[in-house]
Parts: C-alpha cells; sequence; structure tokens
C-alpha cells in the first residue's frame, strides 16, 4: 500500500493506494510550522501498513539534493522535505511536483493512456506542465523539466514580469491572472477570466481579441515544446481548461504550429480532476516501491 498525499497552500488530502484510491480525509496545512506539518503527515501514516510515501506539492525539489522551492508553504520552502517526512514516519518518502503528478496522472489512468510520450499541460492561476516518457516522469537537472511557463519568450507591451524575477514568460499570461492581466492591458478594464470568458463564449468583440491575443501568445511556445519532447499526446488541465471549446479552440492553433502534421486532436482536456495529484503521486510510489 502507498500513502499519497496531495499538499497544497491550505488543505493537505490523503488517500492510501492498492490499486485504487481509498480517500483517509484532509486536514488544513500547516504553513507556518515545520513540526505541525510534519505531524500531520504522520498521523495519517500511523497504524498503516504502508510501503512509503508519495507526496504531490506546488513546488520543485532537486532530485539530487531533494531540497524543494515550496513558495506558498514557508514552513517547508528550502527544505530537503523527503528525509524530514521519514523521520517523522519511519518510511520512505517521495516528493514530487504537483503538474508532474497531473501528468503521470493523466499518462497512467487519463486522458494519456496507451501513449509513450505525454506532455501535461496546465493551465490555472498560472502555467504549469510535465513530461512522461515510457510511463516515467522526466524531472531534469534540478527538477524543472516541463516547466514550459518559464523562460523569456515574449517581447513588447505584453511582456510582463514573472514571479521567477524574468521578464517575458508565459506563465504571467497563460493562466487564469495572465488572462485578466492581458485584458486590462488591452482595454483598461478589469475583470476576473470566468467574466472575460463569459463574454467571449457570448460573442463580446472585446472579451474576442483578448482571447485571439492570448491564444496566439500561448500556442508558439506551446508548439515549440510539442516540436522539442515529440508529444502524442497533450492532456490539459486546470481552471481555464474547462471553458466549454478552450481547449480545442487551442488545439486547433497549437497543430498549425507544429512540424507534424495530423488532423487528430493533440491538446485534449484531462479526465482525472481533483484527484490528478493525488493519482500521479500514488502512481510514482507504487514504480518506486512495488
Amino acid at each position: 500500500m502507498i500513502l499519497a498525499f496531495d499538499i497544497g497552500g491550505s488543505r493537505i488530502r490523503a488517500a492510501a493506494w492498492d490499486g485504487r484510491l481509498q480517500p483517509l480525509g484532509e486536514v488544513p496545512t500547516p504553513a507556518q510550522d515545520k513540526a505541525a506539518f510534519a505531524a500531520a503527515i504522520a498521523g495519517f501514516a500511523k497504524g498503516r501498513a504502508a510501503s512509503g510515501i508519495a507526496i504531490s506539492i506546488a513546488g520543485v525539489v532537486d532530485p539530487v539534493t531533494g531540497v524543494g522551492k515550496v513558495a506558498n508553504i514557508p514552513a517547508i520552502d528550502g527544505l530537503a522535505l523527503g528525509p524530514a517526512l521519514q523521520e517523522a514516519t519511519g518510511l520512505p518518502v517521495m516528493v514530487l511536483n504537483d503538474a508532474d503528478c497531473f501528468a503521470l496522472a493523466e499518462a497512467g489512468h487519463g486522458a494519456g493512456k496507451g501513449h509513450g510520450t505525454v506532455f501535461g499541460v496546465v493551465l490555472g492561476t498560472g502555467v504549469g506542465g510535465g513530461l512522461v516518457i515510457g510511463g516515467r516522469v522526466v524531472t531534469g537537472e534540478g527538477g524543472y523539466a516541463g516547466e514550459w511557463g518559464h523562460g523569456p519568450v515574449i517581447r513588447g507591451e505584453f511582456a510582463f514580469q514573472c514571479g521567477c524575477g524574468q521578464v517575458g514568460c508565459i506563465d504571467p499570461i497563460g493562466g487564469a491572472r495572465g488572462l485578466e492581466r492581458l485584458h486590462r492591458k488591452r482595454t483598461a478594464m478589469v475583470l476576473d477570466s470566468e467574466a472575460i470568458i463569459a463574454e467571449w463564449l457570448a460573442g463580446d468583440a472585446e472579451a474576442g481579441k483578448t482571447m485571439a491575443l492570448w491564444r496566439e501568445l500561448v500556442s508558439g511556445p506551446l508548439a515549440m515544446v510539442v516540436n522539442v519532447v515529440g508529444a502524442d499526446v497533450v492532456p490539459v488541465g486546470g481552471g481555464l481548461s474547462r471553458a466549454p471549446g478552450l481547449v480545442t479552440w487551442l488545439d486547433e492553433a497549437v497543430r498549425a504550429g507544429i512540424l507534424r502534421r495530423t488532423t487528430a486532436p493533440l491538446l485534449v482536456p484531462a479526465v482525472c480532476g481533483a484527484d490528478a495529484g493525488l493519482l500521479g503521486a500514488a502512481i510514482a510510489g507504487q514504480a518506486a516501491w512495488g
């Protein structure tokens, strides 16, 4: 049995995996207290005969040092979380990026099932990604493989400052907050992403121009990623992906920009939903500990 955890800034969700997910409940995330954080994980492990603990977290973990960058949970930011939790629980622990877990879940049990190379894309508050080849997630040097949202690829008036310190990344414009930023820059109107999308779907001209700009800015870099990694399929998740028709609309633009000519969909809606983090962590744990 694998104990899987999906850890966000506000909640810790837990499940047991023995070939299927069995929810174990959730608790608030002790974001400021390292000892309380370890105790929360240990509380779920107590009395359970598990092979190991696999964790999905909104951060990047260096695969060599085990040190994580977890901006939304200060208690564990800069900590080698795996060894710390292993000491608290007595079980082997692996910690994975949440977008990598999303990609693993979609590759193993979702929209990417049966495909050899799966690039998972998350269009949420920001932009995330994970690469799975032959059923194994590719983390790369420093743990940053799949992070297509970062790198100075945009020039001109829509090149915004990114949280990573660079200017012109996809992350500040590709997610929900980015769509709002684009619309505000274009029109001086302050609308949330849901309202922009609703107006676009209703035929509003200004919302349509913002959405067309968003697609143009996002599709080119994503097409380049597809060319580089040779993805068979690109499952798309996150809040923006749930807008009716958006994934299909973006897919058309991405396929127009790749070298491989295909009329079959490349970008497809993800299917694993809210359990993707837990499921991906469990798949990684099963691969490591059987």
